[in-house]
């Protein structure tokens, strides 16, 4: 739909959306990743699990270029995420939006005004152009005009989730990036938005990858789960087959009383 954001970027159709190839990670004398690989096909639903300080979220920063690996590669749509100039770079970066934990919306904008910032970034839209993409987001996240004079402060935790996602969607990204994205919502508001994230992923063809340590939006939304542990990914399928997998982490995890459930639903 819009001509502006679409700068080529040289892909092959095999080329996975993400490839992170013998990845390390250290921090101080404190390891965090050794030798981590992943790949992610284009249309791939893929929940990244794992204990807490695994590196879950230092692995998602890595993948949008925030943090650098200590070692390793990490690839986005066959591209390197550094190199090649400013302008390739930024171009990579319009590929992609991401949900950050809590929302990271700025509290000095109202919510059409943090839809609109990357869009008013970019320096190519008029306002008006603005004012219209900014209500198509806000319609796709089942949200109002009305509500773009809301200020942060003013909304709901469902609401903050919704227009978060809203401003990681404004430049149409083929790759959505979740961190923890029921985190602190009851449970209605939760499945509202994992039903939401689900139909958006269909109806606009995303490749998503989130972070998530609840075992009902993982098995309402992910195609694929990868496990972190041991300081790498252990184990990468659809549920049902990583329920035969018998790494001690996975047992725990899935056959667990919280995640009975899940692990039913699987089998």
């Amino acid at each position: 739909m819009n001509q502006a954001l679409a700068v080529p970027v040289s892909e092959a159709v095999t080329e996975p959306v993400v490839a992170v190839r013998d990845l390390h990670t250290r921090f101080g004398s404190q390891w965090v990743h050794k030798g981590l690989n992943l790949e992610i096909a284009r249309g791939e639903l893929v929940a990244l699990v794992g204990g807490s300080g695994s590196g879950k979220t230092t692995l998602l920063r890595q993948m949008i270029g925030l943090m650098y690996p200590t070692q390793g590669d990490v690839r986005l749509f066959g591209e390197p995420l550094f190199g090649g100039g400013a302008l390739r770079e930024r171009a990579l970066r319009q590929r992609f939006g991401v949900l950050f934990q809590h929302g990271a919306l700025f509290s000095a904008f109202n919510v059409f005004d943090n839809i609109a910032f990357p869009l008013r970034e970019l320096r190519c839209f008029s306002e008006r152009d603005i004012a219209d993409l900014v209500h198509l987001k806000l319609s796709l996240v089942e949200l109002l005009p009305r509500h773009g004079q809301l200020m942060p402060a003013e909304l709901s935790g469902g609401m903050v989730k919704r227009v978060a996602l809203a401003r990681a969607l404004a430049l149409e990204p083929e790759l959505l990036l979740l961190d923890e994205p029921t985190a602190g919502l009851d449970p209605d508001r939760s499945a509202g938005f994992v039903k939401l994230t689900r139909t958006l992923g269909e109806e606009l063809g995303l490749t998503v990858v989130l972070v998530t340590h609840d075992l009902d939006t993982l098995s309402a939304l992910a195609t694929r789960v990868a496990v972190l542990a041991d300081q790498k990914i252990v184990a990468y399928s659809p549920l049902d087959q990583l329920m035969n997998s018998s790494h001690p982490f996975i047992h725990s995890f899935f056959f667990s009383e919280r995640g009975t459930t899940t692990a039913a639903i699987a089998l």
